[in-house]
Protein backbone atom coordinates (compact mmCIF):
# COMPACT_ATOMS: atom_id res chain seq x y z
CA UNK A 1 0.00 0.00 0.00
CA UNK A 2 1.07 3.51 -0.68
CA UNK A 3 -0.57 7.04 0.20
CA UNK A 4 -2.99 4.49 1.53
CA UNK A 5 -4.10 3.17 -1.90
CA UNK A 6 -3.57 -0.33 -2.57
CA UNK A 7 -1.70 -1.15 -5.41
CA UNK A 8 -1.80 -4.46 -8.23
CA UNK A 9 0.72 -4.45 -10.77
CA UNK A 10 -0.45 -5.36 -13.46
CA UNK A 11 2.29 -6.22 -15.84
CA UNK A 12 5.43 -7.45 -14.47
CA UNK A 13 8.26 -10.43 -15.06
CA UNK A 14 9.88 -13.02 -13.22
CA UNK A 15 12.67 -15.68 -15.29
CA UNK A 16 15.44 -15.38 -17.60
CA UNK A 17 15.22 -13.62 -20.81
CA UNK A 18 16.94 -15.12 -23.81
CA UNK A 19 16.52 -12.05 -25.95
CA UNK A 20 18.40 -9.49 -23.32
CA UNK A 21 19.74 -11.32 -20.80
CA UNK A 22 17.75 -9.64 -18.44
CA UNK A 23 16.89 -12.28 -15.10
CA UNK A 24 14.27 -11.33 -12.51
CA UNK A 25 13.71 -13.31 -9.73
CA UNK A 26 11.00 -13.74 -7.29
CA UNK A 27 12.84 -12.36 -4.42
CA UNK A 28 14.15 -9.35 -6.70
CA UNK A 29 10.37 -8.74 -7.47
CA UNK A 30 9.46 -8.88 -3.63
CA UNK A 31 11.96 -6.44 -2.76
CA UNK A 32 10.78 -3.81 -5.48
CA UNK A 33 7.66 -4.53 -4.65
CA UNK A 34 7.86 -3.36 -0.98
CA UNK A 35 10.37 -0.61 -1.78
CA UNK A 36 6.97 1.10 -3.98
CA UNK A 37 4.37 -0.28 -1.61
CA UNK A 38 2.59 -3.05 -4.46
CA UNK A 39 0.42 -5.75 -2.74
CA UNK A 40 0.07 -8.15 -5.68
CA UNK A 41 1.70 -8.34 -8.62
CA UNK A 42 0.85 -10.48 -12.22
CA UNK A 43 4.08 -12.16 -12.76
CA UNK A 44 4.51 -13.15 -16.36
CA UNK A 45 7.28 -15.30 -17.85
CA UNK A 46 9.71 -13.30 -20.46
CA UNK A 47 8.42 -13.99 -24.41
CA UNK A 48 11.83 -15.19 -25.25
CA UNK A 49 12.91 -18.36 -22.45
CA UNK A 50 15.27 -21.43 -22.55
CA UNK A 51 12.07 -23.80 -21.81
CA UNK A 52 8.45 -22.26 -20.83
CA UNK A 53 8.02 -25.23 -18.71
CA UNK A 54 10.37 -24.13 -16.24
CA UNK A 55 9.84 -20.30 -16.89
CA UNK A 56 6.24 -21.11 -16.20
CA UNK A 57 7.30 -23.34 -12.69
CA UNK A 58 9.52 -20.79 -11.56
CA UNK A 59 6.50 -18.49 -12.02
CA UNK A 60 4.41 -20.88 -10.29
CA UNK A 61 6.78 -21.91 -7.16
CA UNK A 62 6.55 -17.70 -6.87
CA UNK A 63 2.50 -18.29 -6.49
CA UNK A 64 2.58 -21.28 -3.85
CA UNK A 65 4.79 -19.64 -1.49
CA UNK A 66 3.79 -15.93 -1.62
CA UNK A 67 -0.23 -16.55 -2.87
CA UNK A 68 -0.98 -12.70 -1.21
CA UNK A 69 1.64 -11.43 -3.89
CA UNK A 70 1.93 -13.24 -6.75
CA UNK A 71 -0.71 -14.02 -9.34
CA UNK A 72 0.61 -15.72 -12.12
CA UNK A 73 0.15 -15.87 -15.89
CA UNK A 74 1.37 -18.33 -18.77
CA UNK A 75 3.45 -16.98 -22.10
CA UNK A 76 4.31 -19.29 -24.86
CA UNK A 77 5.07 -18.98 -28.37
CA UNK A 78 1.89 -20.95 -30.19
CA UNK A 79 4.09 -22.08 -33.22
CA UNK A 80 4.41 -25.33 -30.65
CA UNK A 81 1.22 -27.04 -31.68
CA UNK A 82 -2.36 -26.19 -30.51
CA UNK A 83 -2.31 -29.56 -28.76
CA UNK A 84 0.87 -28.59 -26.23
CA UNK A 85 0.05 -25.26 -26.06
CA UNK A 86 -3.64 -25.95 -25.13
CA UNK A 87 -2.00 -28.55 -22.56
CA UNK A 88 0.62 -26.33 -21.20
CA UNK A 89 -1.93 -23.54 -20.88
CA UNK A 90 -3.92 -26.26 -18.75
CA UNK A 91 -1.16 -27.29 -16.49
CA UNK A 92 -0.42 -23.75 -15.62
CA UNK A 93 -4.07 -23.37 -14.17
CA UNK A 94 -4.90 -26.81 -13.08
CA UNK A 95 -1.26 -26.93 -11.41
CA UNK A 96 0.05 -23.26 -10.19
CA UNK A 97 -4.16 -21.74 -10.66
CA UNK A 98 -2.41 -19.43 -12.90
CA UNK A 99 -5.38 -16.18 -13.70
CA UNK A 100 -3.83 -15.15 -17.24
CA UNK A 101 -2.58 -16.32 -20.78
CA UNK A 102 0.04 -13.71 -22.49
CA UNK A 103 0.70 -13.08 -26.20
CA UNK A 104 3.39 -11.44 -27.07
CA UNK A 105 3.42 -10.71 -30.91
CA UNK A 106 6.87 -8.80 -31.01
CA UNK A 107 8.11 -12.16 -30.23
CA UNK A 108 5.78 -14.59 -31.56
CA UNK A 109 4.01 -13.35 -34.94
CA UNK A 110 0.77 -14.28 -34.50
CA UNK A 111 -2.24 -12.59 -36.27
CA UNK A 112 -4.89 -12.72 -33.90
CA UNK A 113 -7.28 -12.10 -36.26
CA UNK A 114 -7.15 -15.47 -38.26
CA UNK A 115 -9.17 -18.46 -37.66
CA UNK A 116 -6.27 -20.20 -37.24
CA UNK A 117 -5.21 -18.41 -34.27
CA UNK A 118 -8.22 -18.54 -32.18
CA UNK A 119 -7.45 -21.54 -30.10
CA UNK A 120 -5.17 -19.19 -28.13
CA UNK A 121 -8.06 -17.31 -26.88
CA UNK A 122 -10.06 -20.46 -26.45
CA UNK A 123 -7.02 -21.66 -24.19
CA UNK A 124 -7.62 -19.05 -22.13
CA UNK A 125 -11.29 -18.68 -22.12
CA UNK A 126 -11.43 -22.70 -21.22
CA UNK A 127 -9.31 -22.32 -18.94
CA UNK A 128 -10.68 -19.56 -16.77
CA UNK A 129 -7.82 -17.10 -17.45
CA UNK A 130 -7.71 -13.46 -18.94
CA UNK A 131 -6.19 -12.57 -22.38
CA UNK A 132 -3.16 -9.86 -21.45
CA UNK A 133 -1.99 -8.87 -25.39
CA UNK A 134 1.22 -6.93 -26.14
CA UNK A 135 0.52 -4.09 -27.83
CA UNK A 136 3.22 -1.49 -29.87
CA UNK A 137 5.95 -3.15 -30.90
CA UNK A 138 5.57 -5.95 -33.35
CA UNK A 139 3.09 -4.18 -35.90
CA UNK A 140 1.19 -5.29 -37.84
CA UNK A 141 0.31 -8.00 -35.36
CA UNK A 142 0.95 -5.35 -32.22
CA UNK A 143 -1.84 -3.32 -33.39
CA UNK A 144 -4.58 -2.97 -30.73
CA UNK A 145 -6.98 -3.33 -33.43
CA UNK A 146 -5.51 -6.69 -34.08
CA UNK A 147 -7.25 -8.36 -31.28
CA UNK A 148 -10.54 -6.82 -31.84
CA UNK A 149 -12.21 -9.59 -34.04
CA UNK A 150 -10.92 -12.11 -30.72
CA UNK A 151 -13.07 -9.43 -28.57
CA UNK A 152 -15.98 -9.78 -30.53
CA UNK A 153 -16.11 -13.35 -30.97
CA UNK A 154 -15.90 -14.15 -27.50
CA UNK A 155 -17.40 -11.95 -25.56
CA UNK A 156 -17.48 -13.40 -22.18
CA UNK A 157 -13.06 -13.12 -22.40
CA UNK A 158 -11.78 -10.77 -20.62
CA UNK A 159 -8.77 -8.96 -23.14
CA UNK A 160 -6.22 -6.64 -21.65
CA UNK A 161 -3.99 -4.26 -24.36
CA UNK A 162 -0.40 -4.44 -22.85
CA UNK A 163 1.15 -1.07 -23.31
CA UNK A 164 -2.18 0.37 -24.64
CA UNK A 165 -0.61 0.93 -27.84
CA UNK A 166 2.74 1.48 -26.72
CA UNK A 167 3.83 4.64 -25.71
CA UNK A 168 1.12 6.42 -27.25
CA UNK A 169 2.46 6.02 -30.70
CA UNK A 170 -1.20 3.76 -31.55
CA UNK A 171 -3.21 4.99 -28.34
CA UNK A 172 -5.91 6.07 -30.21
CA UNK A 173 -6.33 2.94 -31.84
CA UNK A 174 -6.05 1.36 -28.51
CA UNK A 175 -8.95 3.51 -27.29
CA UNK A 176 -11.02 2.58 -30.33
CA UNK A 177 -10.70 -1.15 -29.62
CA UNK A 178 -11.66 -0.16 -26.05
CA UNK A 179 -14.70 1.72 -27.41
CA UNK A 180 -16.02 -1.14 -29.57
CA UNK A 181 -15.25 -4.23 -27.46
CA UNK A 182 -16.18 -3.77 -23.70
CA UNK A 183 -14.26 -6.95 -22.87
CA UNK A 184 -10.81 -5.05 -23.64
CA UNK A 185 -9.21 -3.70 -20.80
CA UNK A 186 -6.54 -1.25 -21.10
CA UNK A 187 -2.78 -1.24 -19.32
CA UNK A 188 -0.99 1.56 -19.57
CA UNK A 189 2.37 0.95 -19.07
CA UNK A 190 4.88 2.93 -21.36
CA UNK A 191 2.06 6.50 -21.41
CA UNK A 192 2.97 9.54 -20.19
CA UNK A 193 0.36 11.15 -17.83
CA UNK A 194 -1.29 13.18 -20.61
CA UNK A 195 -1.62 10.28 -22.24
CA UNK A 196 -3.30 8.48 -19.27
CA UNK A 197 -5.66 11.75 -19.21
CA UNK A 198 -6.61 11.05 -22.94
CA UNK A 199 -7.77 7.71 -22.28
CA UNK A 200 -9.56 8.57 -19.19
CA UNK A 201 -11.72 11.34 -21.39
CA UNK A 202 -12.84 8.26 -23.40
CA UNK A 203 -13.10 4.88 -21.40
CA UNK A 204 -13.80 4.45 -17.59
CA UNK A 205 -11.71 4.29 -14.98
CA UNK A 206 -12.92 0.38 -14.32
CA UNK A 207 -11.62 -0.99 -17.61
CA UNK A 208 -7.90 0.74 -17.12
CA UNK A 209 -4.95 -0.75 -15.33
CA UNK A 210 -1.41 0.11 -13.63
CA UNK A 211 1.47 -1.79 -14.89
CA UNK A 212 5.34 -1.35 -14.44
CA UNK A 213 6.65 -4.17 -17.06
CA UNK A 214 10.46 -3.16 -16.16
CA UNK A 215 12.05 -3.15 -12.81
CA UNK A 216 13.57 0.64 -13.88
CA UNK A 217 10.06 1.63 -14.91
CA UNK A 218 8.28 0.59 -11.49
CA UNK A 219 8.32 4.26 -9.68
CA UNK A 220 7.73 6.04 -12.56
CA UNK A 221 4.59 3.85 -13.63
CA UNK A 222 3.04 3.97 -10.21
CA UNK A 223 3.60 7.49 -9.43
CA UNK A 224 2.79 9.08 -12.83
CA UNK A 225 -1.07 7.21 -11.55
CA UNK A 226 -0.33 8.60 -8.18
CA UNK A 227 0.34 12.13 -9.55
CA UNK A 228 -2.76 12.41 -11.81
CA UNK A 229 -5.04 15.03 -10.93
CA UNK A 230 -8.20 12.94 -10.97
CA UNK A 231 -11.01 11.40 -8.49
CA UNK A 232 -9.47 9.64 -5.80
CA UNK A 233 -11.81 6.63 -6.75
CA UNK A 234 -10.51 6.66 -10.64
CA UNK A 235 -6.94 6.34 -9.18
CA UNK A 236 -8.26 3.32 -6.57
CA UNK A 237 -9.93 2.09 -10.42
CA UNK A 238 -6.17 1.97 -12.04
CA UNK A 239 -4.16 0.97 -9.10
CA UNK A 240 -6.13 -2.21 -7.56
CA UNK A 241 -10.06 -2.20 -8.35
CA UNK A 242 -9.93 -3.00 -12.40
CA UNK A 243 -6.74 -5.68 -11.86
CA UNK A 244 -8.63 -7.48 -9.16
CA UNK A 245 -11.82 -7.79 -11.44
CA UNK A 246 -10.22 -9.21 -14.41
CA UNK A 247 -7.55 -11.44 -12.87
CA UNK A 248 -9.92 -12.86 -10.45
CA UNK A 249 -8.08 -11.76 -7.29
CA UNK A 250 -10.17 -10.08 -4.40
Amino acid sequence: MRDEYSIFDAHCHIGKALHSGRVQTADAMLALMDRYGIDRALAIPFPMVGCFRQAHDEIGTAVREHPNRFVGAACLNPFIGEAEFRQEVRRCREMYGFRALKIQPQFQPVDASLAESQFIFEAALENGMAMVCHTGNGIPYALPSAFMPAARKYPELKIVLAHCGGGGLFLQDAIVAALFCPNIYLELSTLMPSHVLRVLSQVPSFRLMAGSDLPENTGVEIGKILDLDVAEETQRDILWTTACTVFGEG
